[in-house]
């Protein structure tokens, strides 16, 4: 059975034109071709960029945290309540106001207490802010790099600047040392993305991401099996061409902040207007802008309209379609997809900030819900610890004006 599904599965005609075959790919006359065998490299080098990610997050991005001033926020963990915790796990983490309720009685706590506890629980699983910048930093890490490589690998091939190229001689197309290594190390990447997903700091857009990773790493491995190496590597670039930047922005308010802190020591540079705080708060969008033009262009730009183009009209010029074209092309398209869905996110948190001067946050991250001074007066109402002033007690979570006046006054 398993030997009629090999066969099956990397029967000729599902992979290449007619006429074409795995024949075509063997060594040859000191020439080397991708093979299919050679993915299997990418198990073991996800494996090491999941130590080496322990490693930097622990000897680079954390010092780096602390050096840029990122403080870790104190939050009140929500009391053991027995009850509220099997309602919260084992039904939702959003009761209505019916189920609120309900619990109050059971529990014999206020209606407004059950609440606080849902709020603290809700807050207790939703990851630091040095958990997002370590992360955040691993992965500018990694894009930043990626990007350059592949910009050195790319930089001297005659398909960077004219498209048609990467289909010139296919499917025998010489294998380059500097192509190997791209793309292995950009798949073990992905591969350890997969693999760490589960532990990394989830967002609203969790199940875009697993379906992003899959879609990438499938595309990846068929165009390394087909022999579409060329195409590969130019999609992968123009990936890589944003991806730093987003990262990049995330800690850009710590970046700045101990740049200003640093350049207040020097004479005259605090009293220039450039570098006021409204100015360095302003700094952050700005990067976000880049972040977000880059994006537009490489995504929704020239992904479709050059590259994408290129890999479904041309082709047929010269072979006819077969099922790994439309199988490449609908991974493709899948990518596509993404692409105007997180395009959409961006032009919504562009809208948001341009009236105003606020630093442009996340759509996709989860926020606190409350802030430090309301978790502390919380924290004294859960206790029992009923707030006095000298006039009497709190009406509403307002003094008690004239408390001491006659009713005849």
């Amino acid at each position: 059975m398993l030997a009629w599904l090999s066969d099956w599965f990397w029967q000729e005609r599902l992979w290449f034109p007619v006429g074409l075959g795995w024949a075509d790919l063997q060594d040859r006359d000191g020439r080397v071709y991708a093979k299919a065998s050679d993915l299997w490299v990418t198990i073991p080098l996800a494996l090491c960029f999941l130590i080496i990610r322990q490693v930097f997050e622990r000897t680079v991005a954390t010092p780096l945290a602390a050096l840029l001033g990122v403080r870790e926020k104190v939050r009140l963990r929500a009391e053991h309540n027995p009850t509220l915790e099997s309602y919260f796990c084992t039904n939702t983490k959003h009761p209505t106001q019916s189920s609120v309720e309900s619990l109050s009685k059971q529990t014999g706590c206020s209606v407004r207490q059950v609440q606080r506890w849902f709020r603290r629980r809700r807050n207790q699983d939703r990851p630091s802010l040095l958990k997002k910048f370590r992360e955040a930093s691993w992965r500018f890490t990694f894009y930043l790099l990626a990007f350059f490589a592949g910009l050195a690998a790319l930089i001297d091939k005659p398909w960077l600047y004219d498209l048609k190229e990467m289909w010139s001689g296919f499917p025998v197309l010489t294998l380059l040392p500097s192509q190997y290594w791209y793309y292995m190390i950009e798949l073990g990447f992905y591969i350890s993305l997969l693999f760490s997903v589960a532990s990394d700091v989830k967002r609203k857009d969790f199940k875009e991401q697993i379906v992003h990773h899959l879609a990438t790493i499938m595309l990846i491995s068929f165009s390394w099996c087909v022999n579409y190496i060329r195409a590969g590597t130019l999609i992968m670039l123009v990936h890589d061409a944003s991806d730093y930047l987003l990262e990049v922005q995330c800690a850009a308010p710590q970046f700045l902040l101990l740049l200003r802190q640093r350049l207040r020591l020097l004479p005259g540079f605090w009293s220039a207007k450039m570098f006021n705080y409204a100015g360095w708060r302003k700094t952050c969008n700005y990067i976000f802008i880049l972040f977000a033009a880059v994006f537009i262009v490489t995504r929704l730009i020239i992904l479709p309209f050059w590259i994408l183009h290129c890999t479904w009209v041309y082709p047929v010029t010269i072979y006819p379609p077969f099922f790994g074209y439309y199988f490449f092309n609908g991974l493709l398209f899948v990518l596509q997809c993404l692409h105007i869905f997180w395009a959409v996110l961006i032009l919504r948190m562009a809208i948001k900030f341009l009236p105003g001067n606020e630093i442009v946050e996340d759509e996709r991250s989860d926020r606190d819900e409350t802030d430090d001074s309301e978790e502390e007066w919380d924290k004294k109402e859960w206790e029992g610890q009923e707030t006095k002033t000298k006039n009497g007690p709190v009406r509403n979570g307002h003094t008690a004006l004239n408390n001491n006046h006659r009713k005849t006054e």
